[in-house]
């Protein structure tokens, strides 16, 4: 009898510890996912991989496009090129786009903010297109910005043709690069007062009130979700790019090519009960932080504030703890005025027994201009009286 326990002891401790090995090594091979193209998981902060499955296959985006297009308005806000309340005119072409859409008529007028509205909750084409005429003058223009940003995130497998993803040869994406740019966009911490909502009106006070549902229904059903965004036509299947946050640790999970909608918000569903229930975040630093000065050379100001360009935390098995940590500043040397806000002007970086854990970029946090020949002068002369500016 004693024999017997000890076997029946020891099959139970063995089974304990094979388990969570195959549970890994399912990961590992891609398994945690299944019936999509493809399909990735991170942590928003280190951008760290916590699951892969075929994540640099180009495919097409459908909607998903809309993430970059969403990135660019939030960065025209930021730099204070827009405003939430600047007035946008929908053109003949904007209003005379195809599938999902909020409806606008031609020389019909909403704000920065509905429109941004009608894009994140209703994935509006014509929203997108108005957008990309009020920043860049046309959509041809804005698609060559948004091609250009692709490339400075060091993107490989991404092209972009529209604003809105609808289909059209050579316009395609990854589950990788999409959630990159999601990650970019997540640093305005804005973007998901609008893309974290269910629902919304527009035209609310008119004859013409347009009730908007989010697309992505993970919004409501999932407790942390609060973006980002859905996309479908019948080549691309099912595609969705979505964000969950809790415990303040925010993922990005991206799945491409479901058969349905539900297998869509299932598999994703899979990836962030995952992450939760096995990774937690550590934050260092809020975005915009201020860590140090960089110099700048014939600048009206001698100096801008080099501040952090995204939230910043360490990444850990539940469990773990980060010890020892220590935090390296490395400023940019032979910075010359115009400096605009957000132009990188370093970089920080998290060390660990001489192993650097993450790295990122710091960002002056104000414009620069030129110093007039005045102020140089007052200041070269200010050397030799050592007075001072």
């Amino acid at each position: 009898m004693k024999r017997i326990v000890s076997i029946l002891i020891a099959s139970c401790l063995l089974s304990a510890l094979w388990i969570p090995s195959v549970f890994a090594k399912e990961n590992k091979d891609g398994d945690l996912v299944s019936n999509v193209k493809s399909a990735i998981l991170i942590e928003r902060d280190t951008g760290k991989v916590l699951y892969d499955k075929n994540s640099n296959e180009k495919l097409p985006p459908a909607s998903m496009t809309k993430i970059m297009t969403m990135l660019l308005i939030m960065e025209s806000i930021d730099k204070g090129k827009l405003s939430w309340n600047d007035k946008v005119r929908a053109s003949e072409y904007a209003a005379s786009m195809g599938g999902s859409q909020i409806f606008l008529e031609p020389g019909e007028e909403m704000t920065v903010k509905e429109m941004l509205r009608g894009i994140a909750i209703g994935s509006g084409n014509d929203a997108s297109v108005a957008m990309a005429e009020r920043i860049a003058g046309s959509e041809p223009s804005f698609v060559k910005m948004m091609n250009k940003k692709v490339k400075e995130l060091g993107l490989k497998n991404t092209v972009f043709k529209n604003t809105t993803g609808l289909p059209v040869g050579g316009h395609y994406s990854t589950a990788h690069d999409m959630a990159i740019m999601a990650k970019e966009l997540l640093k305005y911490e804005d973007i998901t007062k609008f893309t974290g909502m269910y629902e919304a009106y527009l035209r609310e006070n008119t004859d013409k009130k347009f009730w908007l549902v989010n697309t992505n229904k993970l919004v409501r059903f999932y407790p942390g979700v609060d973006g980002l965004k859905t996309g479908f036509t019948s080549e691309a299947k099912y595609c969705l790019t979505a964000t969950a946050q809790k415990d303040g640790m925010r993922v990005i999970a991206v799945v491409f090519g479901a058969p349905t909608s539900k297998e869509r918000n299932a598999q994703v569903t899979k990836m962030l009960d995952y992450a939760f229930s096995q990774y937690q975040t550590h934050p260092m630093f809020k975005r915009n932080y201020p860590v140090g000065k960089a110099a700048i050379s014939k600048g009206s100001t001698k100096n801008v504030d080099a501040v952090t360009s995204e939230p910043i935390s360490l990444l850990t098995k539940k469990g773990e703890k980060t010890e020892k940590i220590k935090k390296k500043i490395i400023l940019m040397k032979n910075l010359q005025a115009p400096i605009e806000k957000g132009d990188k002007v370093g970089e920080i970086q998290l060390i660990k027994d001489g192993k650097v854990l993450m790295e990122s970029p710091l960002v002056a946090k104000k414009n620069v201009k030129e110093a007039s020949w005045w102020t140089l002068y007052k200041r070269a002369f200010g050397m030799f009286t050592k007075a001072g500016e």
